[in-house]
């Protein structure tokens, strides 16, 4: 039996009733449909809302603002770090009018500093109910705005201008930043001062410009190391690697690289970046092992949940360079979501380089040569048709004890059988295979496999497995943090030491001669 809805059944009682009373039934009630009535005022609770959240966000800034006043009077790094690693979330909720009610609030002293500034933005229309921004009042209005807060929310401008495609404009808000932050030697500025220097290089990135601030950057590198300011000179190490590298300066980018030191107290954001820089520079030449570990530790570096277009390109490079080295990448990392769709031309690279099909290597090749090359990998692919024929060469030697040069040629779609006898000498020259050649008959004598574990490559595995433990272990006691002298603030002095033990001396003297007094 099914059940009727309860207002339905209230109504046939409410019929019931009348009929029973002799009176008419009651009309039907119309039921309104609340869902279909279109909103009186749509526009006013967004409007609020939008309100709301730019008031949030000045809000913020003055936050963050006297995390960095707070930093510069008690010395404290930490602060500075605070407001920096919020930075990306606040540069979203930018707008013409947070910026330049905020410029307007904070810039109160210095009127031309202000006028330059807000002449890169519009003036917002006034409304009813808007609320003053006034961070500075009373006598805090007269005092000049510190050269870190200055800095920082000059730098929120060149990135709402960068994030916006206005280019032209953030450059030249940047080179004004860049002339302040030059006339100043303040330990204070230096985390705003580094974060300043990405954005700079990164605007004239955008314009197509690195050329013309690389002489910046290596005078500003200079002073870096000078001061001793670390944040600075990893950041600019990075910026100096990248600008080189986007114009295969890699010569050039490799002496910088052993001439300079970088810094080991530069957070892991820096340190992946300059071990991608690194490794890409290893690989150019030919330094294929020591580029795996540097790229192994860039993943390592990285942020485990974010970074993921990094870890796109470093998973790019590493998948060449171990096959470059003759190995073949783990199927896992193919498969991972954040990787999927961006490493399947590379997947069907190492398909064709593991089977030794030239001819697939050669259609992957042509198919997928534009993004090989947009990838900055294309270099090193080319490099891989040897080793295509290598691993042709091995199967060969593997699945036959004795095969003629032809057929060989045949297999690996060589020109001649010439072709495929200079290929087989030099596999058995380096190892790949152990054969012998017949020139008179023109065929491949395979030997017999001998036992690998009389060899050195069992011990060589256990080394390089014990060498990867404890650099992971090295690495994870350095990225462990300890407050600056927290530890000894428990701890007791000398005078204090001696000072306690005499009074306990005394007590106990005291307690002794009380209990003699207790006896008759």
């Amino acid at each position: 039996m099914k059940h009727k809805p309860k207002e339905a059944a209230a109504l046939e009682k409410e019929k019931e009733k009348a009929k029973a009373a002799g009176g008419a039934p009651a009309p039907d009630v119309e039921m309104k449909d609340v869902s279909a009535e279109p909103d009186s005022e749509p526009a006013e609770p967004v409007e609020k809302s939008q309100k709301e959240l730019d008031l949030l966000t000045l809000e913020d800034i003055r936050e963050h603002v006297k995390q960095i006043e707070k930093a510069v009077s008690s010395k404290e790094p930490r602060f500075v770090l605070r407001v920096l690693r919020t930075l990306p979330s606040t540069c979203r909720k930018l707008n013409p009018t947070v910026l330049y009610k905020a410029i307007n609030g904070f810039f109160v002293s210095s009127t031309s500093t202000r006028d330059l500034l807000l002449a890169f933005l519009e003036e917002p229309m006034d409304t009813e109910g808007d609320v003053q921004f006034r961070p500075r009042t009373g006598k805090a209005a007269s005092i000049p705005l510190l050269p870190e807060a200055e800095a920082y929310l000059q730098l929120l401008l060149v990135i709402y201008l960068t994030n916006n495609k206005r280019y032209t404009d953030a450059q030249k808000s940047s080179d004004d930043l860049m002339q302040k932050i030059a006339a100043l030697n303040r330990r204070a500025l230096d985390l705003v001062a580094a974060k300043c220097y990405y954005y700079h290089a990164r605007v004239y990135e955008f314009l197509n410009k690195l050329d013309a601030v690389r002489s910046f950057l290596h005078s500003r590198l200079r002073t870096a190391t000078l001061r001793h300011d670390h944040d600075g000179q990893a950041t600019l190490l990075n910026l100096l690697l990248r600008n080189y590298l986007v114009y295969n300066l890699y010569d050039q980018a490799e002496k910088l690289v052993s001439k300079s030191i970088f810094p080991e107290q530069a957070n892991n954001n820096e340190w992946a970046r300059y071990l991608y820089y690194t490794g890409r520079i290893k690989a150019i030449q030919l330094e294929y092992s020591e580029a795996r570990r540097t790229l192994t530790n860039a993943l390592r570096k990285a942020p485990q949940h974010t970074a993921v277009g990094f870890k796109q390109t470093v998973h790019k490079l590493l998948i060449v360079v171990e096959l470059l080295l003759g190995e073949i990448p783990d199927r896992l990392q193919f498969r991972q979501p954040s990787l999927k769709r961006s490493l399947m031309p590379y997947f069907l690279l190492t398909q064709a380089v593991r089977t030794g099909n030239l001819a697939k290597f050669n259609q992957v090749l042509e198919q997928f040569g534009e993004k090989f090359q947009t990838d900055g990998t294309y270099t090193l692919i080319i490099r891989l048709r040897h080793n295509v024929i290598k691993t042709g060469v091995r199967m060969i030697s593997l699945s036959y004890s004795r095969i003629s040069l032809n057929d060989i040629a045949q297999k690996l779609q060589l020109d001649s059988p010439e072709d495929a006898e200079f290929i087989v000498a030099k596999a058995i020259r380096d190892g790949v295979i152990e054969a012998s050649i017949n020139h008179e008959r023109g065929y491949v004598q395979s030997k017999e496999t001998i036992d690998i574990y009389g060899t050195r490559e069992p011990q060589l595995a256990f080394h390089q497995r014990i060498s990867f433990c404890l650099d992971i272990h090295n690495m994870s006691v350095k990225a462990m943090r300890f407050p600056p002298k927290s530890y000894n603030k428990d701890l007791e002095s000398a005078e204090e030491r001696r000072e306690r033990e005499q009074q306990d001396l005394e007590f106990a003297k005291e307690m002794a001669e009380d209990d003699d007094d207790g006896f008759p």
